[in-house]
């Protein structure tokens, strides 16, 4: 993968970036790009045009085609998201960014005397064959997505027992069919993953076993993370535990995506919500291939929810 030489002007030569509304309160913005499906060489090195010079040595740096490939299409998948929220005052290459103080990215934006940016907050996850990027209005977020078929190298209850609360492990020793005990620990995993990942306080902050999550069905009989959850009935919400103190006002969303990996989104109740802050989240889905094409996907085959959702 060639990323030297690249033209400045690359916008010409492709679709422009069509400008997003931003999410409502209480509403997150996913979007996904599946590496196979960007094959044309000419536009990954269009897509490292886009990036700062660090990240541009962060993607060199990389061991293997493949991964140096996800790696640039997750920056581009970035800066494009974002960009398209600002109605065209902030080209993607121009976006600068930040780390708090755990190491979470933000937009460091540059602040101009004719325009106020949007409060945006995003996050994204990745695996070898899908990368998503999650965006929110006032709202802390984070997103993982794992791979339905994700091979555990250890033994389920045993990694279990390791990481989860014993309110997830008692339910996972529970389920006699190891294969539905595999996804349950996966659908469990992204969970819990995406709400340490929107508190932004990294994992030695917010160990998993510091807290549970529950899902519960409309007649609320605790966890049930099956996919014919209604999702507008379903609840998911987290417990603290233990010493550790961690808030609890956050919603959950767990879907089915792209027919191949579930996706998990954390974002934390809007202050002003008041009464509504047991709502389901409403979720808006795209894929993409920036500067070629997308494609809202929401209430498709590709995004089939699990829990706490309403598309």
């Amino acid at each position: 993968m060639n990323i030297h030489g690249l033209q400045s002007n690359f916008c010409s030569a492709h679709s422009p970036l069509l400008p997003v509304q931003l999410p409502s309160r209480m509403e997150s913005h996913l979007w996904y790009v599946l590496p196979e499906e960007v094959k044309s060489e000419s536009l990954l090195n269009r897509y490292s045009e886009l990036l700062s010079p660090s990240e541009k040595d962060n993607v060199l740096g990389m061991r293997g085609e493949e991964l140096k490939k996800r790696a640039l299409l997750a920056r581009a998948l970035v800066r494009t998201t974002i960009s398209r929220y600002t109605n065209h005052r902030v080209d993607p290459r121009s976006l600068k960014f930040k780390k708090n103080n755990h190491g979470k990215p933000e937009v460091e934006w540059q602040i101009a005397d004719d325009w106020q940016p949007p409060p945006l907050h995003f996050n994204i996850s990745h695996t070898s064959s899908l990368i998503a990027c999650g965006v929110t209005v006032d709202s802390p977020i984070g997103i993982d997505v794992e791979d339905k078929q994700r091979k555990l190298k250890n033994h389920i209850l045993a990694f279990a027992r390791r990481y989860f609360s014993s309110h997830e492990v008692e339910h996972l020793t529970s389920i006699s069919d190891i294969e539905i005990q595999r996804q349950q620990f996966i659908k469990l995993w992204t969970l819990k993953e995406a709400y340490v990942k929107a508190l932004g306080k990294g994992f030695s902050s917010a160990p998993f076993k510091t807290f549970t999550i529950r899902v519960r069905d409309a007649a609320k009989r605790g966890l049930h993370l099956s996919g014919d959850i209604d999702s507008e009935i379903s609840e998911i919400s987290v417990e603290s535990l233990g010493p550790v103190n961690l808030t609890t006002n956050w919603q959950f969303s767990l879907l089915e995506l792209a027919g191949s990996h579930y996706a998990a989104i954390c974002m934390e109740k809007h202050k002003a919500v008041g009464e509504k802050g047991n709502a389901p989240m409403k979720l808006t889905v795209r894929r993409t291939i920036p500067f070629v094409e997308d494609e809202c996907v929401t209430g498709t085959d590709a995004v089939l929810p699990i829990g706490g959702l309403n598309c």
